[in-house]
């Protein structure tokens, strides 16, 4: 036979220990090695059975006197069989574990926190540069309104579980000391439906779809998230439902581009306008705007239309928007309009015939490649 170790050894605590150093020590081994955390582990199981057996006795004042004075001999003196021993789990964690482990009496109904859920939008630049109230239509689960959750049908009742008497766990004897399992028929639920709910056969929940109203804001973005709070799944057995996440994706624009709050857009002007200067009429994305051209203005010249841009989000201003410049070359000139520039290549020191044509096609090739 085995010779069992010293009590003290077991619990690696000092001989003069109190009760809460006692306690705290089997507290530790007790996690470590119970039984449902290591199932089909022999040495843990007897491990478990080795604390189990000296917190029991060092715990008791009676115990741990006799224990101190004679040792194990003096136990197996005192009752055959440790009569009177049993170690039920049910007091055991319940002393030491409270509400950690939520002891194992009582009802166990399980309870999940509904799932959450993510919805993607798409909306168009105009949207988000004016704001927009959206209505979205969202699948989901959702506590059943016939039976408001219960899963039973209306006029019936969830009756206690006869196998387990509603605790949701039963008691199995293991050699000295007593386990609580799940039970089996009502799956710890503590209760079973006998006429379930015919609109969610029991399940207390049900897929709709739900309309969902939205407002999204000036100047957001693609990726911008708004979170809706409980707008998810419902949740199991009373527990909280989760929440919905509404992603936002800005759709292309065929005419701008957003540059974080810029829009950039393009307008062509002529050679003329470009070299005198002057002001010319742009679209914007709410009606034309006014923009005044340089002197001297270069093809690909970026001019700005101050807060004609995107709104910055949760602000009272904007961003701008940014004109490209492309400069028109004239085609199919008559006779006096090219008799008139070669004039102007004249006065520009540009008069000879390889120069006039190195004018001409540096112009005239440029805007082709842009046309291209």
């Amino acid at each position: 036979m085995t010779q069992k170790r010293d009590y003290y050894e077991v619990l690696s605590v000092d001989r003069d220990a109190d009760e809460d150093e006692i306690k705290k020590a089997y507290r530790k081994l007790a996690i470590q090695f119970h039984p449902d955390k290591n199932p089909d582990n022999k040495e843990a199981e007897d491990k478990f059975k080795e604390a189990t057996e000296a917190y029991e006795v060092l715990r008791d004042p009676e115990k741990r006197q006799t224990y101190d004075r004679f040792g194990h001999a003096g136990l197996e003196g005192m009752t055959t069989d440790f009569g009177g021993f049993g170690v039920n789990l049910d007091d055991i964690f319940g002393d030491v574990f409270g509400d950690l482990l939520g002891g194992f009496s009582g009802r166990q109904r399980t309870t999940k926190r509904g799932r959450s859920l993510q919805y993607n939008l798409e909306v168009t630049l105009e949207d988000i540069i004016h704001g927009k109230q959206f209505t979205i239509q969202v699948p989901r689960v959702e506590t059943c309104s016939t039976c408001n959750g219960s899963g039973a049908r209306t006029g019936t009742e969830v009756v206690t579980c006869p196998q387990c008497h509603g605790r949701g766990q039963i008691s199995q004897s293991h050699g000295f000391f007593t386990m609580a399992r799940t039970c089996p028929r009502c799956q710890g639920e503590g209760e079973i439906i006998q006429d379930p709910c015919p609109s969610c056969k029991g399940r207390g929940l049900v897929r709709n779809t739900r309309e969902i109203k939205l407002h999204v804001d000036k100047g957001v973005d693609s990726g911008f998230k708004y979170k809706l709070t409980g707008e998810g799944e419902a949740g199991v057995n009373g527990a909280p439902p989760g929440d919905l996440f509404v992603v936002i994706n800005v759709a292309p624009h065929e005419r701008f581009q957003r540059d974080q709050n810029d829009l950039i857009t393009s307008a062509k002007i002529s050679f003329a306008q470009a070299a005198l200067g002057g002001k010319i009429s742009v679209q914007g994305i709410d009606g034309r705007d006014e923009l005044r051209i340089p002197p001297g203005t270069q093809y690909g010249a970026q001019l700005r239309v101050p807060n004609k841009g995107v709104p910055i989000y949760k602000r009272s201003y904007s961003g701008d928007l940014i004109v490209e410049i492309e400069i028109e070359t004239p085609r199919n000139l008559s006779g006096e309009q090219r008799k008139k520039l070669e004039e102007f290549a004249k006065l520009r020191g540009e008069s000879d015939q390889h120069e006039q044509e190195g004018f001409w096609e540096k112009l005239l090739g440029r805007h082709e490649e842009d046309s291209e």
